[in-house]
């Protein structure tokens, strides 16, 4: 397959482009390399992939209609995934505009892009933020419209358009939610990655709320394999990818421990009223559909992070989570 990822220097679109490529697939990457969060760790995860043969990297944003026009002279394509987003719900607080040019308008110009080229298969990540705080386990046949950031608010407004176009247009489309994605080389403003961050370095781990916020940890080379499993032609689908065992903030904190062999300085701050108390994935639906489930236990996911921590420690211990 040839396949177009958007955002292939984020954390789930390295994971998922590297996988694509070591199945023998053709990827076109696609990346603006927006300042988000430090770039040390995009221009890593970036220069693995630009060493990969099959791989070809576009540096452009999804919001910019007439960038996305070069893209229109490649190859045919025969999926896209838009892994592309401005992730963060505090940072979408704090700039909200920015959060919806990526994850809306972004999402609109690829599925303009799918359309005049008639690309058969599109694929969307999305949040189990869009929930709020609602039943548990998060089941996507429940109600998701009271997002509690702009971020959720951006994610369903992008699903929504997602059901548009294959309304109008019969695109085969699969809306994956994402549950609290972690692994080696992840976001620095997520919890796994401060938190090690701060015990290895003997630093103040800040912590919001009192801990007892759970959240449904999952791997991301899980999340990465049912994202190339969601390739599959559906029809239109919304399907939540998530480990289904969510875990405190404070035993996340102990495990963590466990592995540094160092005790946290825990710097207690209020919660944010734009987190939800906890995330707790229903995962029958991509089990059914997809023939998808978890294989990482949360212990071996964290060792990896921490082994990746410490061989990369010497330009990692720079990065510092905002």
């Amino acid at each position: 397959m040839r396949v177009l990822v958007a955002g292939c220097a984020g954390f789930i679109g390295w994971k998922v482009s590297e996988l694509l490529l070591k199945d023998g697939h053709v990827v076109t990457g696609v990346d603006g390399i927006v300042p988000g969060y430090d770039m040390g760790l995009k221009k890593w995860r970036l220069s693995r992939l630009q060493s990969e043969t099959g791989f070809a990297f576009l540096r452009l944003d999804i919001a910019d209609q007439e960038a996305l026009s070069s893209v229109a002279r490649q190859e045919p394509f025969d999926g896209v995934v838009n892994l592309a987003a401005r992730a963060g719900v505090r940072q979408s607080v704090e700039a909200p505009r920015a959060c919806y040019e990526t994850n809306v308008i972004g999402t609109l110009n690829l599925l303009e892009l799918c359309r005049k080229r008639q690309v058969p298969k599109f694929v969307l990540a999305s949040s189990s933020s869009v929930y709020g705080d609602g039943e548990r386990p998060s089941r996507e046949s429940q109600p998701a419209d009271q997002p509690l950031s702009p971020y959720a608010a951006s994610k369903k407004s992008a699903e929504g358009l997602c059901y548009s176009y294959h309304h109008l247009y019969g695109m085969d489309i699969t809306v994956l939610r994402y549950f609290t994605v972690y692994g080696p080389a992840g976001r620095p403003d997520m919890s796994v990655f401060r938190f090690t961050r701060s015990i290895v370095e003997d630093e103040p781990l800040v912590l919001y709320g009192d801990g007892s916020q759970e959240r449904d940890f999952t791997y991301v080379d899980d999340i990465a394999r049912g994202t190339l499993a969601a390739l599959v032609p559906v029809g239109f689908e919304v399907i939540n990818l998530g480990s289904s065992r969510p875990v405190s903030l404070l035993r996340l904190i102990e495990l963590l421990e466990g592995l540094v062999g160092r005790r946290a300085r825990i710097e207690r701050r209020p919660g944010h009223p734009a987190d939800v108390p906890a995330t707790w994935a229903d995962i029958s639906k991509a089990k059914r559909l997809l023939g998808w489930e978890p294989h990482t236990p949360l212990e071996a996911g964290l060792q990896r992070v921490v082994e990746w921590y410490m061989e990369n420690r010497e330009w990692a211990r720079g990065i510092v989570p905002k």
